[in-house]
C-alpha cells in the first residue's frame, strides 16, 4: 500500500506537533539513577537493579561499567530498589517518594555476602560505608536487638565496652568506652541529645521499643558532636514506615520470675507519607525484695515528602518507668523500701533538603524532658546507737542484718552495715534536665572523593535538683554553641581520610576546641585471595564533656559563691569546675582473609583523661589548693564551716587517669543466613592523680586501711585501675536467619575489676571494718544467651528468649546480686499486606 505525497505531508505534520507538545513531558519525566559501589568505594558493574513501584513491577536495568544506573519513572509515587550482584548481600534501600518530574539520585552500597559492613554516620557527620572509616564503629542492628527488651546486655556485644547494672533487671546501668567515665558519652536518640545535664545516662530502664539500631563510635569525638563525646557517641535511631498499606505487629510473652510483654506496632506508607508508632508494657518481679520494675514506652515515626529532594520527620519517643531500689542486698540482707522513677520525652522535627546532586542541608530542632525522681519511704533495719560524743550525744542509725561477704580478691569482712538514717521520711530527691537544642548541618561533595561539611549546634538546657529533707532547691540554666568543620573523602580509592574539629562555648566553662583527624590506607588492595586486602588504621582526637548537675551543684566555687563568700573565691582564684577533658592517640590493621570471608581488626588506643571531676573532702580542701598563707587557710575554712569541720565532701577538678588498650575484632559469614562475631579487648587503665582518695591521711590519720592495705574508700588510689573497668573483656556472637528460623546466641565476658563497697565509716562502731582491698575485687562472669524465633506462616510467629544461661551471680558488682536465669516465651501476629522496616 503507498501513501500519497499529501497523505505522508499531513502525517509528517502531526508527528512533529506531537512530538512538541510531549517534548517538555519526556524532557522533564522523572528520573532515579546512582552509583553502585562495594564498601571500600570501587564500582560494581553488572549489578542488577530492580525499581519497584508501589508493589508493583516497574522496570529493571544493569549497572554500566562505571557502577551507574538510571531509570525514567514519568509517573509519580513511593518506589523501592532491589539491588543483587554476584558475591553480595541482596541490598533493599528504604523505599523513597519521587514526583513525576523529579531527579532523584540514589547511591547504593552492596556488603561482601560473608561479612557485614554497615553504613555509619557517627564516624563523619554523613552517612559512608564501615569500611572507609578509620573510626572503631559497631552496629547492632535489628536482628542483634530482635528479642531484647533493654539494651544492658547489648552494649557488651562490641569490643572496648563495659556495661554495669547495679542490680537487676530496670536498675541503674552505665556505660564506659575505653576506659572513660560512664558520664563522658554522647547518647543521641534520631540526632537529639538525651543524655541528663553533663552527660550522665541511665540505660537500665531504656526500652528497645522503637528503637531500629544503635551505633556505637568509640573514642572522642566533640569535633563533631560537641561536649560529652569525650569517650564515645551512642546513637540510636527510630525505624520508618515502608508498606504500601497498613500493618500490624502484635508481641506477648511471659516469663520466670512474674515477667510479662506486650508490644504493639502499627506501620506504612501513603504516597507522600510514611508513619510508624509502636506501644509496650514491661514488667517484672526481679528476685529480690521491693525490686519489682515496669516500664511503659510509646514511640512514633511520621515523614513527608512533599518533593524527591526533600523529607521532613518528626520523631517521639515517651518512657515512664518505676523501679525498686532494694540496695546492695548482699551487704545487709534488708531491702530498703524505696523507689526510682523516670519519665522521658524525646522529640525531633527534622527538614532534609538534597538541594542540588551534590549539596545537601538539614536542619533538626530536638527536645528532651528528663524527670527523674527517687524516693525512701520509710526506713529499713534495726535503729541502734553506734557512737556517743560527748559534745554531740548518741548518734543513731538503721542497720542491716548480720552478714559476711567475700571479695573476688579473696577478702572477707563480716558485721553489720549502715543502711539508712534517722530523719525526716519519705526521704525524696528530684533531678530535672531539659533541653531544646537546634542543630544545621551542609555538606557539599566537591568531587566523589572530597566532601565537605559545617554545622552549628545551639542549646538551652534547664537543670534543677531537688532535695526537700536538706532544704536544697537549685537551678540552673547553660547556654551552649558549637561550631563544627570538617572534610574526608579517599584518594584513589586507597587512602581515606577526616579531618575536621569544632570551636564550642559553653556557659559554664567558656570556649574549646577539639581537633580530630583519622586516615586509613590500604596497604593491601581488596582482592580475591587468601589475603583479601590489608588496611592500616590512625586516629587523634581531643574532646570535652560537661559537669553534671550534682557536680555543679556540689562544686566548691558553687558553695562559696552560694554562702556569701565570693570574695574568697576570688582572691584565693577559685574559680568554676572546668571542663573534664579526653585526648586520644590510636592505630591499628584491619585484615580481610578469603575473598572477604572473615575480616579481623586490631588497634591499640591511648586514652589521656585530664581534669576529671572528683568529691574532695572538706578537711583536705584546703591543702588543696597551692601557695595559701596561714591567714588564708583558716579564712577558706570558716568559709566551709561544717563542710570543713564535718568533711563533707565539695567537687573539684583535681582527678587524672590514663586508659591504654588493645581492642580485636572478627566478622566471619558461612553463605548468607550464618554470621559470626567476637571480640577481646585488654585494657590498662592507671589513676595518675586522685586528690580526694590519696590525700585522706591529711585529716588526721584516717586514711582506711585493710590489715595494712591501703583502701580507696570512695575513688580509686593513685597508680590503681579506676572503678568497675576490668582489664580483660570480650564477646561472642552467632546468628542464623533462615526462611523458618532465627536463632542468634551471644555472650559476654569479663575478669575481676577493681572496685569498693563503699562501706566507709558505716559499720557498728561508725568505723572501716566493712571496706575490702580494691584490687580485683569485682568477680569476673560470663553472661550467655540464646534466642531464637519459628514463622508459623507469614502471619505468626512464636520466640523464645533466654538470659544468663549460666545463673551467674557476679555479673553486677560487688553488693548487688545479678538477676539469674530468665526465660521469657511468647507469640508473635502480623496483620497486614504491606512490609516494615
Amino acid at each position: 500500500m503507498s501513501i500519497s505525497k499529501d497523505r505522508f505531508a499531513a502525517l509528517t505534520r502531526i508527528f512533529c506537533a506531537a512530538f512538541l507538545l510531549l517534548a517538555p513531558i519526556i524532557l522533564h519525566a522523572g528520573v532515579i539513577r546512582g552509583t553502585v559501589t562495594d564498601t571500600s568505594g570501587a564500582t560494581v558493574t553488572g549489578a542488577t537493579v530492580v525499581l519497584i513501584n508501589g508493589a508493583s513491577y516497574l522496570a529493571k536495568t544493569v549497572s554500566t561499567a562505571d557502577g551507574s544506573f538510571e531509570f525514567v519513572t514519568g509517573r509519580s509515587g513511593r518506589f523501592s530498589l532491589t539491588i543483587t550482584a554476584q558475591g553480595f548481600r541482596q541490598v533493599q534501600p528504604a523505599a523513597f517518594y519521587a514526583g513525576m518530574n523529579d531527579n532523584i539520585e540514589k547511591n547504593l552500597v552492596l556488603e561482601p555476602e560473608w561479612v557485614h559492613q554497615a553504613i555509619v554516620v557517627t564516624a563523619t557527620g554523613t552517612p559512608v560505608p564501615q569500611q572507609q572509616t578509620s573510626a572503631a564503629t559497631t552496629v547492632l542492628g535489628s536482628l542483634d536487638l530482635a528479642l531484647r527488651t533493654n539494651f544492658t546486655d547489648a552494649l557488651r556485644l562490641m569490643p572496648g565496652t563495659v556495661s554495669t547494672q547495679i542490680g537487676q533487671t530496670g536498675s541503674q546501668a552505665s556505660l564506659f568506652i575505653r576506659g572513660g567515665p560512664s558520664d563522658a558519652n554522647k547518647v543521641l536518640l534520631d540526632g537529639v541529645s538525651i543524655g541528663d545535664l553533663g552527660g550522665r545516662f541511665d540505660f537500665g530502664p531504656l526500652s528497645t521499643t522503637g528503637i531500629d539500631s544503635v551505633e556505637v563510635y568509640r573514642g572522642p569525638n566533640s569535633s563533631l558532636y560537641g561536649a560529652d563525646a569525650a569517650s564515645g557517641v551512642v546513637a540510636f535511631t527510630t525505624p520508618k514506615g515502608t508498606g504500601a498499606s497498613p500493618v500490624l505487629h502484635m508481641d506477648s510473652d511471659v516469663g520466670n520470675f512474674n515477667s510479662s510483654r506486650e508490644h504493639g506496632e502499627v506501620s506504612g506508607s501513603q504516597k507522600k507519607i510514611d508513619y510508624l508508632t509502636g506501644l509496650s508494657w514491661l514488667q517484672t518481679s526481679n528476685a529480690l525484695p521491693n525490686d519489682e520494675f515496669h516500664v511503659a514506652t510509646g514511640s512514633g515515626n511520621l515523614g513527608w515528602q512533599p518533593l524527591g529532594s526533600t523529607q521532613v520527620r518528626g520523631t517521639v519517643h515517651y518512657g515512664s518507668d518505676a523501679t525498686g531500689v532494694p540496695n546492695a542486698w548482699d551487704f545487709y540482707h534488708v531491702a530498703d523500701d524505696a523507689t526510682q522513677k523516670d519519665q522521658d520525652l524525646i522529640v525531633s522535627g527534622t527538614i532534609d533538603n538534597q538541594t542540588t546532586g551534590d549539596f545537601h542541608n538539614s536542619l533538626r530542632y530536638g527536645l528532651a524532658r528528663k524527670r527523674e525522681q527517687y524516693n525512701l519511704w520509710q526506713p529499713s533495719g534495726q535503729l541502734i546507737e553506734y557512737a556517743n560524743s560527748p559534745t554531740f550525744g548518741p548518734s543513731y542509725a538503721y542497720f542491716g542484718n548480720s552478714v559476711t561477704f567475700t571479695g573476688a580478691n579473696g577478702y572477707t569482712a563480716s558485721g553489720r552495715a549502715m543502711l539508712d538514717y534517722p530523719e525526716q521520711y519519705p526521704f525524696n530527691e528530684q533531678f530535672v534536665s531539659n533541653r531544646d537544642q537546634l542543630v544545621y548541618q551542609g555538606d557539599y561533595r566537591f568531587t566523589p572523593h572530597f566532601i565537605g561539611l559545617i554545622g552549628f549546634h545551639y542549646e538551652d538546657e534547664r537543670g534543677l535538683e531537688n532535695i526537700p529533707t536538706f532544704a536544697t532547691y537549685e537551678t540552673t540554666e547553660r547556654t551552649n554553641y558549637d561550631y563544627v568543620a570538617s572534610v574526608h573523602g579517599d584518594y584513589k580509592g586507597r587512602a581515606f581520610y577526616t579531618l575536621g574539629g569544632s570551636l564550642e562555648h559553653y556557659s559554664l566553662f567558656g570556649t574549646q576546641t577539639s581537633p580530630r583527624a583519622s586516615l586509613s590506607y590500604y596497604a593491601v588492595m581488596p582482592r580475591h585471595n587468601i589475603f583479601s586486602g590489608t588496611k592500616i588504621l590512625t586516629n587523634f582526637g581531643d574532646a570535652v564533656r560537661e559537669p553534671a548537675l550534682t557536680d555543679q551543684f556540689g562544686s566548691l566555687y558553687q558553695f562559696l559563691v552560694t554562702n556569701g563568700y565570693a570574695s574568697v573565691a576570688q582572691e584565693l582564684h577559685i574559680s568554676p569546675l572546668a571542663a573534664p577533658t579526653t585526648r586520644t592517640y590510636e592505630g591499628g590493621v584491619e585484615q580481610d582473609f578469603l575473598s572477604d570471608r572473615v575480616t579481623f581488626r586490631a588497634t591499640y588506643f591511648h586514652n589521656e583523661f585530664g581534669k576529671q571531676i572528683e568529691g574532695v573532702g572538706g578537711l583536705v580542701l584546703p591543702n588543696l589548693i597551692p601557695g595559701l598563707t596561714s591567714t588564708q587557710q583558716q579564712q577558706l575554712e570558716t568559709a566551709l564551716g561544717y563542710y570543713y569541720t564535718d568533711d563533707y565532701p565539695l567537687s573539684v577538678n583535681s582527678e587524672a587517669y590514663r586508659a591504654q588498650g588493645i581492642e580485636t575484632n572478627v566478622e566471619s559469614g558461612i553463605g548468607s543466613k550464618i554470621f559470626l562475631r567476637g571480640g577481646y579487648t585488654w585494657l590498662e587503665g592507671v589513676v595518675q592523680r586522685s586528690f580526694d582518695s590519696d590525700n585522706e591521711a591529711l585529716t588526721g590519720g584516717y586514711a582506711p586501711t585493710y590489715n595494712g592495705i591501703a583502701v580507696g574508700a570512695l575513688s580509686p588510689l593513685k597508680g590503681a585501675r579506676p572503678f568497675r573497668i576490668p582489664p580483660h573483656t570480650g564477646f561472642v556472637s552467632a546468628s542464623y536467619a533462615g526462611k523458618r528460623w532465627t536463632v542468634v546466641s551471644t555472650g559476654s565476658f569479663a575478669s575481676r575489676s577493681d572496685d569498693s563497697t563503699f562501706l566507709e565509716y558505716q559499720d557498728l562502731s561508725g568505723g572501716n571494718s566493712l571496706l575490702l582491698p580494691n584490687r580485683n575485687l569485682d568477680h569476673g562472669y560470663a553472661n550467655i544467651s540464646l534466642g531464637g524465633t519459628f514463622h508459623w506462616s507469614s502471619r505468626m510467629a512464636i520466640y523464645g528468649q533466654t538470659e544468663n544461661l549460666t545463673s551467674s551471680q557476679h555479673i553486677a558488682p560487688i553488693g548487688y546480686p545479678s538477676l539469674p536465669f530468665t526465660f521469657r516465651t511468647g507469640v508473635r501476629i502480623r496483620l497486614g499486606k504491606g512490609t516494615g522496616e
